[in-house]
């Protein structure tokens, strides 16, 4: 028998008979649930406003007519006044599409005939459980933002991005440089950001930088400035983003697409803060904490010889693997609702929440582009919305492959085929790329215009 687990969910079930309380019993206990029974209306009144409950499983006869279902009617109205986050399952013996209709109509999520199919009824208890405890995660979200206005950057409900905030509140306030491992559109900036945020440095500057968007022919100008006349079209000083960053954090993405050739300045620059402007014999010196993010494996980027080694070991001195959200599906209602709260307050459209299906979808889904396609998705349904909640129509999460190339747009084409690009190649961009034949400029236009 399963023993019960400190966060095991707690359930209530109410029915009038005993026998049927029993073999409720004997079927959920082996499952792990804690379990609580009502016999009457009052009791389960009672039970709902001492306690939380995951699930409530209710009959509907609690009245000597055995054919309305009209107090359990009027039971399941008022428990959904009373909390709207609580997953109520109805059941009766004595089923009508009307009865089904009307219970729906007043609350609740699901519906099971006695006598019931015991693997159908796990089923829909297991999947009403996970949904109830994201919904009142996505609500407790939103209340908390609308009593405090806070920002919420870094969302942590799973245990994978719990160690990350763990990880980030262990080396922030050291003057550690930072390397930052995960796929596109994972958060690798917002991580930078919460370092930055929580370091001794957080009232200096913040600077960021693509490494990898910079053509070689730039890259020392942008890095470390020029002086006036030191090309072209050089026709002023320029300031370059170390000395931008001086005292603060300077945030280096795709690092691993930084040229071989640009590798060896920047690790004088890492190891002695030490650098000259373009066309300056001027030596300057900077003081600037290092955070470097990267979609590719370094590792294997080295091994290939496109990496300096010792430029590696110089960047992570401590090491970040931020999880892929199809790893880290407890976050999702939580991004789900910030993302929602903050683009509602950008368009002024009254939407609110989410509906159960789509809730459920967007947890299903694969997410390939991550975080960041996920606050797409949630902008874009935002705008279609046309009630004060996202309807799983609204999302328009219909995977590519059930997508005939005759029904695809020549955009929706190319954003299927440089997906399957970034997955075949494991995110490295280079490789992407150089595969589809594109800069690795231009794909990352492409992959910011289509949220990948």
């Amino acid at each position: 028998m399963a023993a019960t687990m400190p966060n095991a969910p707690r359930l209530l079930i109410a029915d009038d008979q005993p026998h049927v309380l029993e073999a409720l019993r004997l079927l959920l206990k082996p499952e792990g649930y804690e379990l609580e029974t009502a016999n009457s209306a009052g009791a389960v009144i009672r039970a709902v406003g001492a306690r939380e409950f995951d699930l409530l499983l209710l009959d509907l006869n609690y009245s000597r007519d055995t054919t309305s279902g009209a107090e359990g009617i009027d039971l399941l109205q008022h428990l959904h006044a009373y909390d709207s986050t609580l997953p109520i399952v109805v059941m009766t013996a004595w089923a009508t599409i009307d009865i089904v209709v009307e219970a729906m109509k007043q609350g609740a999520r699901d519906f099971v005939q006695k006598p019931w199919e015991n693997a159908r009824l796990l089923a829909i208890i297991r999947n009403q459980v996970e949904l109830g405890r994201a919904l009142r995660r996505s609500r407790a979200l939103e209340t908390s933002m609308a009593r405090d206005g806070s920002e919420i950057d870094l969302v942590a409900e799973s245990a994978a991005m719990k160690h990350v905030v763990d990880v980030i509140r262990r080396v922030a306030p050291s003057d550690a440089n930072v390397l930052i491992l995960g796929e596109n559109g994972a958060g690798k900036g917002v991580v930078a950001r919460a370092v930055h945020a929580a370091s001794s440095r957080a009232s200096r500057p913040m600077i960021s930088v693509n490494t990898g968007g910079l053509a070689e022919s730039v890259f020392e100008s942008e890095l470390f400035g020029h002086v006036k006349g030191a090309f072209t079209d050089a026709k002023n000083d320029r300031v370059g983003r170390f000395e931008l960053a001086d005292g603060g954090t300077l945030f280096l993405d795709e690092i691993a697409n930084v040229p071989l050739a640009q590798q060896a300045k920047l690790l004088r620059i890492v190891e002695s803060g030490e650098f000259e402007r373009v066309g300056s014999s001027q030596t300057k010196r900077v003081d600037v904490r290092l955070i470097s993010a990267t979609n590719a494996s370094i590792a294997d980027e080295v091994q290939a010889g496109r990496f300096r080694q010792d430029l590696l070991f110089r960047l992570n001195t401590v090491e970040i693997r931020l999880p892929p959200l199809r790893e880290r599906r407890e976050d999702i209602p939580l991004l789900a609702a910030e993302f929602l709260r903050r683009h509602a307050a950008r368009y002024r459209k009254n939407v609110s929440g989410f509906e159960q299906a789509a809730m459920r979808a967007l947890i299903d889904h694969a997410w390939p582009g991550n975080v960041r396609e996920l606050e797409h998705v949630i902008e874009r349904a935002l705008l279609m919305a046309s009630g004060k909640e996202i309807a799983r129509s609204d999302l328009g999460l219909r995977q590519p492959s059930e997508q005939r190339i005759d029904e695809m747009s020549l955009e929706d084409v190319e954003a299927l085929l440089i997906r399957k690009a970034l997955v075949r190649y494991e995110g490295n961009v280079s490789r992407v790329a150089e595969a589809l034949g594109l800069s690795r400029s231009a794909l990352y236009r492409r992959i910011q215009r289509y949220g990948l």
